[in-house]
């Protein structure tokens, strides 16, 4: 299938069949002895304007799979069909040559915001080296360019001489977003942009999120493991378990009703600010630790740790990604849940997470 280059419902991505082994390997002479299966066929799709995220626990593959999609690292298998100006191209294909080019559609902010910055730059340096490296204006007006970057994510444009070390968490991670909006990309990569601040700065840069998503047309892939924080985001979600993708569906029937096992686990183990709701709450306890992707489980990889577990299919079909029913909701499980055991103790849908 070629993703739909025009209208409302347009793809801007798609990703079939998405593979990315590591080697492992040992010796004087390195010899390859085996490989950790970080992401293991995977296919999705995002369309324009939209916000999908990808949920999980550490080292699901989640990272791995926008890395991919960055051609930060180079897949093992796969495509990546990304609709540029009307043409699609094959992110995993492309040239070396032509990745400057294809990078300026696609941009990422990154978890850290204490790290991701070079401390001996200036916010002017950092936010203007996008425009520097893709040949974008010369200096004075990459100069402007840099300081209406910082009044769209409310910055005092006077700060642009300053250094990073001047400035708190929060504020680190508003001059990433400006960063990362300078070339104005299509498509936004978030990996868990949030994660490393307070809950109260975690509002406001989502709600700074949403907004300049409405302001400049961009598109997200969000990757979080918080799912408190994705449900205030996302317009779909896709929840990944040991390189595999097992659940994908809006955000409200997601939440609401669950189908795979794994995703009614992560579900369970959201806070509740309401203490008496939380106390009758009956959270889902997994067993066990999660396999290693070296050498993952037979078929379904969830079954090791599944509540629903049936000897002689889950452990010996592998189930497909396939529709629940006419509304797009994906799973990939034999016995998905027929009920929500959560469902008179969901958080409400205007929970704040600040």
């Amino acid at each position: 299938m070629t993703p739909k280059t025009s209208g409302a419902d347009s793809v801007l991505l798609e990703v079939k069949g998405l593979k990315k082994y590591f080697p492992i390997r040992r010796g004087l002479l390195q010899k390859t002895v085996g490989q950790v299966k970080a992401v293991d066929d995977v296919s999705f799709h995002v369309k324009r304007g939209e916000t999908l995220s990808l949920v999980g626990e550490s080292g699901c593959g989640k990272t791995t799979t926008s890395r991919c999609i960055l051609r930060a690292i180079k897949p093992t298998a796969g495509q990546i069909l990304l609709v540029d100006e009307g043409e699609v191209l094959d992110v995993a294909m492309v040239p070396k040559s032509r990745l400057r080019s294809l990078r300026r559609q696609m941009q990422m902010i990154f978890q850290d915001p204490f790290s991701s910055l070079n401390p001996r730059m200036t916010l002017l340096d950092i936010v203007g080296e996008p425009l520097l490296v893709h040949g974008i204006g010369d200096r004075s007006s990459r100069r402007r360019s840099v300081e209406r970057l910082m009044e769209v994510v409310g910055f005092n444009p006077d700060f642009i001489n300053r250094y990073p070390h001047e400035f708190s968490g929060g504020q680190r991670q508003r001059i990433g977003v400006a960063r990362a909006l300078a070339i104005r990309p299509k498509l936004v990569v978030c990996d868990e942009p949030v994660s490393a601040l307070d809950v109260s700065v975690q509002a406001q840069i989502l709600n700074l999120l949403k907004r300049l998503q409405r302001e400049f047309d961009l598109t997200y892939m969000f990757i979080a493991h918080d799912l408190d924080v994705v449900r205030h985001i996302s317009d779909r979600v896709a929840v990944m378990y040991l390189g595999k993708m097992v659940e994908l569906g809006r955000g409200d029937e997601l939440y609401d009703h669950p189908l795979h096992p794994y995703t009614g686990a992560l579900l369970s183990a959201i806070p509740i600010p309401n203490p008496d709701v939380a106390r009758a709450r009956k959270p889902v306890v997994l067993e066990g630790d999660v396999p290693s992707p070296i050498n993952p489980p037979r078929a379904c990889r969830f079954h090791p740790r599944c509540p629903r577990f049936q000897p002689g299919t889950c452990d010996v079909d592998e189930p497909l990604l396939e529709p629940s029913g006419d509304d797009g909701h994906l799973k990939a499980c034999h016995f998905p849940l027929e009920t929500w055991p959560m469902s008179d103790l969901r958080l409400p849908s205007g929970a704040s997470t600040g």
